[in-house]
């Protein structure tokens, strides 16, 4: 669902995956496919920000029961839109080295010795079949509607959709193959986790939960173009003009220095409502990710120059501690003033 939420790219196949010996799949590994093509480390950081915004909008904490509802219906929708772009981006994945062993591209090993059957480790298909995983993503999607709908409120579970359909339509269908912009707008579909714990727990959506929006929005790129310098020619194979494949290292780092200073601003505007501790986190917090992405683009292309992969690792460290500072401040007696 977020490509910031995209950007971590896990469901990857376990090396040694083998049928049964009659050269059928197991429900065991049918089923454990299906969960890795939800992306499940994706999902954890989704659920990062969705918790304290939560606590923000209580101004406290609560009760349990929402915020289950509301944390396993987010993860559901995550899972139906990351299963779907493991559907409709089965043919990239299968090209590019840091996907080609998803589930849905992965060959697994037949595991008969007997005639006509193969020999012990020879391809035989695919863990999950698409139609598969399209049905999986769909149900996911529903599970999480519905969930939503009943259990918290209509609004977070029509957000919720809004989401998944946003990741689906316009990032994957829409964007992703066709221009250098395509995280920068589809980026925003990462950005909806704070919508829905904010409307699961006050019914409504304020100017608060817009910023937290707009914090994820911004991070998003410097964050996904980090990690698409490293993998560049990977993209370039697949054909996705993702920035680094159509723009020079220099430009690049450029513009992942202009978006973290808007993020950083983004950050701050939520001061007064957090408080002083938040504010002062986001300003310490703000100051190391601009340092590391002034040093990016300084060093960029130096012998002793940061690899991308630093800053990448850097922002999911950063967009932890920076919404841990939101989770503190909504518990603080005084809200953090």
């Amino acid at each position: 669902m977020t490509q910031a939420t995209g950007a971590i790219e896990a469901g990857l196949a376990e090396p040694g995956e083998s049928l049964l010996p009659d050269g059928r799949r197991s429900a065991g590994l049918i089923a454990r496919s299906l969960f890795l093509l939800t992306k499940p480390r994706i999902i954890e950081l989704l659920l990062v920000t969705t918790l304290p915004t939560m606590l923000l909008a209580q101004r406290g904490v609560p009760s349990l029961s929402l915020i289950l509802v509301t944390l396993l219906g987010g993860a559901l929708a995550a899972g139906s839109a990351n299963t779907l772009n493991c559907y409709l981006d089965r043919d990239i994945d299968a090209v590019m080295k840091r996907t080609s062993r998803r589930p849905l591209v992965a060959p697994v090993a037949s595991g008969h010795t007997g005639a006509g059957h193969g020999r012990p480790g020879t391809a035989s298909g695919t863990a999950v079949k698409p139609g598969e995983a399209l049905a999986s993503g769909i149900l996911l999607g529903a599970a999480a509607t519905l969930l939503l709908g009943f259990a918290a409120n209509w609004l977070a579970a029509v957000l919720a959709d809004a989401a998944i359909l946003f990741y689906v339509f316009v990032y994957t269908i829409g964007l992703k193959r066709r221009t250098a912009s395509n995280i920068v707008i589809g980026g925003a579909a990462g950005c909806f986790p704070v919508l829905v714990g904010w409307a699961a727990v006050t019914g409504r959506v304020s100017w608060v939960a817009g910023v937290l929006f707009a914090v994820i929005f911004f991070w998003t790129p410097p964050h996904f173009w980090a990690l698409a310098m490293k993998f560049r020619d990977d993209y370039a194979a697949a054909n996705v003009p993702m920035l680094p494949v159509v723009a020079s290292p220099a430009l690049v780092a450029r513009k992942i220095l202009r978006y973290s200073y808007i993020m950083v601003a983004a950050t701050l505007l939520l001061t007064p409502y957090a408080g002083w501790v938040y504010g002062s986190c986001a300003a310490v917090l703000g100051g190391w990710f601009l340092v590391e992405a002034h040093r990016l683009r300084s060093r960029l292309g130096t012998a002793d120059g940061p690899a991308p992969m630093r800053l990448f690792h850097l922002s999911i460290v950063y967009l932890t501690l920076l919404f841990a500072a939101v989770a503190v401040s909504a518990l603080l007696p005084w809200h953090g003033w």
